[in-house]
This record gives structure tokens, sequence and C-alpha cells, in this order.
């Protein structure tokens, strides 16, 4: 029902074409009457002047100069609007603005205005602001019972420092969400963002990726099909095998949580990491943590470290390992030797740890300890807590393994304090043993060529005549005990200082006497394949 007051107004301007001029609107005219909010009708509060026509029965307004109308708690402005108060439409030219009673406002150079169903189409230069982000176009069609935009003629939205664009789009007022679609771009100081579906929020800056999507900062892209990543906090959630590709490595996991605020990063479900230094280091694992400020990184449920080698890549495995930057340990560590390299070259300012149940597979060497050090300043493994070396028929154990590594293969093996080495002879149940308070042993390209052990050193040895029948047990004591091997089997013993020693028929050898004191065989313990220590123990 139209008011009293407004049939009034309408009357007094129907006289005014009758008389055929434009009256200037009164300054003193009283207030508009109060209005229901969901109201349809199209209420004219003031402009400059006004007319009124009527063509082919349909009765029109013209209002020129700061003009002002409601619809309900819909607020109108222009320059100029023509008010069609037969259908309740209106079009606007110049100075357009809408507000619907909320911080949301729409501003063009034209608009189209449905009063029935309260759609607006603006053109030219449309600009729509909620007090966080603008996105400017130049065509929106705006619902504004819903405050619902569309633009399908590309639309850019700017909040702070942050840049979207795309084909297509739609706002959504009452959530402050903007869906973006074709051909989207997002650009802030540190990222920019490629994908075709994107939906932004002006509030909290919350970009969330429903097809595949690129984002790159710096040297390192991000890719993935399901997640979100906040503009504003610097943090992010990646779903569905996503990956990231940095110049040093690669990240590829099922899920991802990154803090680019605090260099923090999350992986999980069969991650794999690859380096791109050269040293070429590869970790898999379920749960790897990060912190890029520090270079640090734990891995966790089944870890399994690659150090990776020409021919024969070193697998190892333990319930955690650790890696971060040697100048940044709290406690010394003893130097095993010399660095191999200088500590300048921030590759080898790293260092290895894992904590227990440690596994070490190669084709030529495997190994088990409980706990693991690697340092690359010194290119030195060490096995810590009842490490045990195997090399083809050939087990090392001690209280402490120190594994040197050349071009990223055991190069040298030094045992300290109850060393013991056993040599199994073929199929027989027969063992080659030397014990001693220490023993080097060397390889060359992963294979045994010499031992040797100090301090009140001990020795069985089983001797072969040329056709490889034994002939005898020796039995010998000396300050130093040197074998040589060929093919991984002893070929040559020497003994220096204070030999002691008998030669014994093996028929006449006691079996107790064939076996040193702490003589244990663990063969069973041995790793057999590099899918045997992915096994959890």
């Amino acid at each position: 029902m139209i008011k009293r007051g407004f049939i009034i107004l309408f009357s007094i301007l129907s006289y005014s074409l009758i008389i055929g001029q434009t009256t200037p609107v009164q300054n003193n005219l009283p207030a508009p009457p109060m209005v229901d909010s969901n109201s349809k009708l199209i209420e004219f509060l003031s402009a400059e002047s006004y007319n009124v026509k009527k063509i082919d029965s349909i009765d029109y307004l013209i209002l020129v100069g700061h003009v002002k109308i409601r619809q309900g708690k819909t607020l109108l402005y222009g320059d100029s609007l023509i008010l069609n108060t037969t259908k309740n439409t209106l079009e606007g030219f110049g100075n357009i603005h809408i507000n619907d009673a909320d911080s949301v406002h729409t501003y063009s150079e034209y608009l189209k205005y449905i009063g029935n169903t309260k759609k607006a189409y603006l053109r030219k230069k449309v600009r729509l602001t909620d007090g966080r982000g603008v996105l400017t176009t130049d065509s929106l069609d705006y619902d504004v019972s819903v405050k619902i935009g569309y633009f399908k003629k590309g639309g850019t939205l700017v909040r702070n420092k942050t840049k979207l664009k795309s084909v297509e789009g739609f706002y959504y007022g009452v959530t402050r969400d903007v869906i973006f679609r074709k051909k989207v771009e997002a650009n802030d100081p540190d990222n920019t963002i490629y994908t075709d579906t994107l939906e932004y929020n002006t509030y909290s800056q919350l970009a969330n990726f429903i097809s595949p999507t690129k984002i790159i900062s710096g040297a390192r892209i991000i890719r993935t099909r399901n997640g979100n990543y906040n503009l504003g906090t610097k943090k992010g959630y990646m779903y569905e095998r996503s990956s990231i590709d940095d110049s040093t490595y690669t990240f590829i996991a099922d899920d991802m949580a990154i803090d680019d605020s605090l260099g923090l990063g999350e992986f999980r479900g069969n991650v794999v990491y690859k380096s791109k230094d050269t040293l070429g280091f590869d970790l898999l694992a379920n749960n790897i943590k990060t912190d890029k400020k520090k270079s640090a990184l734990l891995a966790t449920e089944l870890p399994l470290l690659l150090i990776k080698q020409t021919k024969d890549t070193l697998y190892v495995s333990a319930d955690t390992l650790y890696s971060g930057k040697v100048s940044d340990l709290k406690r010394p560590f003893p130097n095993a030797r010399d660095s191999v390299g200088k500590m300048t070259d921030s590759t080898l300012n790293k260092y290895f740890e894992a904590f227990h149940h440690v596994q070490i597979y190669s084709d030529s060497l495997q190994a088990k300890c409980d706990s693991l050090f690697y340092a690359l300043s010194d290119s030195t493994i060490r096995l810590i807590s009842k490490p045990i070396v195997w090399a083809n028929n050939n087990q090392i154990t001690g209280d402490t393994i120190y594994m040197y590594v050349q071009n990223k293969k055991p190069e040298q093996l030094y045992v300290f304090n109850n060393a013991l080495a056993l040599n199994k002879i073929d199929t027989t149940e027969y063992y080659n043993q030397i014990k001693g308070g220490r023993l080097n042993a060397w390889f060359n390209d992963g294979e045994l060529i010499k031992m040797r052990c100090k301090g009140n050193a001990e020795n069985i040895y089983f001797a072969m005549d040329n056709d490889k029948n034994f002939v005898g047990v020796n039995h010998s004591n000396a300050q130093i005990i040197e074998i040589t091997f060929e093919n991984s089997e002893p070929a040559k013993v020497i003994f220096r200082n204070q030999l002691k020693g008998t030669l014994t028929p093996i028929q006449k050898t006691n079996k107790t006497d064939l076996k040193l004191n702490g003589f244990k065989w663990l063969e069973a313990q041995r790793p057999k394949s590099k899918f045997d220590i992915l096994s959890p123990k």
C-alpha cells in the first residue's frame, strides 16, 4: 500500500508535469514516513530537481542532482535516476551508490534496478567494498536481498597488498566470500597463485583451492588440488598428495601444513623428501616436521634415509631421524678425522641423527645399532650402543663403531673397545676370528680388503691347503694382528710384537677352543634387503 505522504507528493509532481515545468524539491519537505524493511516499494527521498512523464500508460519519475531514494533498508544514490513507478524499476546514471544498511557498498556509473526482486545490474567502473576488500569490474549483477554479486567479464579484488583477479566470480556479502573462476591469479608481496577456481574471504584472508593450483614463492613452488592458504597469517594446509618444489629439495605427501611466518612445516602420509644438493639425500616417512630457519628436519613413523650413491645406495632406518646444522649443535661431538670439506660450504654444515632400532642396508654392507650420528663435515657415520656391521661373510662388533665414508661409500671402519670380527668360512660351522681393544677395517669400492687389530689382539684362524682342506687351527696372541682379504675372504695374516700362538690339527681341537670369548654370530639380526629394514621392530 502506498503511504499517504507519498501519494500527495506524487500528485504534486504530476501537476508539475501537466503545467510543463520542472519543479525543484523543497528543502523543508517533511521526513519520509517509516516503512517496512522488507518493502518492495521504491521511495523517493530527495533530489535537486524532478520531473514526471507518462508514456504508454507508464509513469516515470525523473530525478536529477544528488538523488537519494530508498527501498526498505536499501539506500540508492546517483546523479540522475529515472523511476518507473508503474513497474517499480529504475535506471541510474553517474555516481551510483547502493548501500543495504550494512558495510557492503556498491558503486558504478550506470544502474538498472528491479525493485520487486531487488536485483541490481551495475555497469561501467563498478566497485564493491565491504570494508576490507574492494572488488572492481566493468559489469556486476547484484542481488540486494541476499547480498550476492556476479561478474563474468573480468574482475579484480584488492585487500591491502593482496590482489586477486579472474574472468568470472561470485561475491557473497553475508559470509564475505568471493569465488573466483577461470584464469584465477592472486598476488601479494610473498606469493603468486595460479588456479582455475579459488574461494577467498575478505575478512579472514583465507584462500581455498578446489582445483589444480600452483603457489609460487620465490624459488618455491607448491602444487595442490585441495587445500587452503591464509594470505594474512601465511599458514596453509594441502591435501590429496600435494608437492613442494624448492631450489634445494622436493616434498610430496598426502597432507601438508606450512607456517611461512615461522618457517615451520609438517608433512603426513607417505612422505617423500628429495634433496637437490650434490650430497644426494632422500628421506621417506609417514611424518616429517621441518624448521626452515634452523634447516632442521624431524622424521618419525617408519622413517628411511637414503644416502644415494652411483651404484650402491645406503639405506638407514630408525624409530626417529633428525637432521640439523652442525653449527647449531649445543653439545660437542668428537672429531673422527679432519674435515673432508670446508665448513663454508652450507651443504657440509649438516648432520643426521637416528634413534633406536637403527638399521643400515646396502648391497655390500649392513649394520645395526641403537643410535647413529652422521656429520657431513667429517663424512663419518658413528654407530653407538651395541653396533654390528656385516660385510659379505664378515661380522664386526664393538662398543662404538665409526664408519668413514668417501663419496658416500664405506671407506674405513674404526671399532672402539671390545672389538670382535668374525669371518664365516663358506657353508661350514667354522669362523675365523680376531679380537682386541681396537680394530680398523678398510674397504675398496665397498669390498673389505684389510683389517688391523690392536691391544692384546687375539686371533683364531683356520689354516687351509691349496685344495681348501683344513690343516689346523691357529690360536695366536700379539699386540697387532693384520689380515689381508681377497674377495672379502682372509688371504694373509701378519702378527706384530709379542707373538704367541699354536697350530693344532682340527681333529685334536676341542670345540670350546674353536671360539673366542664373547663369540656371537648374529646373522639372524642382519638386514637381508632394503625392504627388510622398513618393517617395524
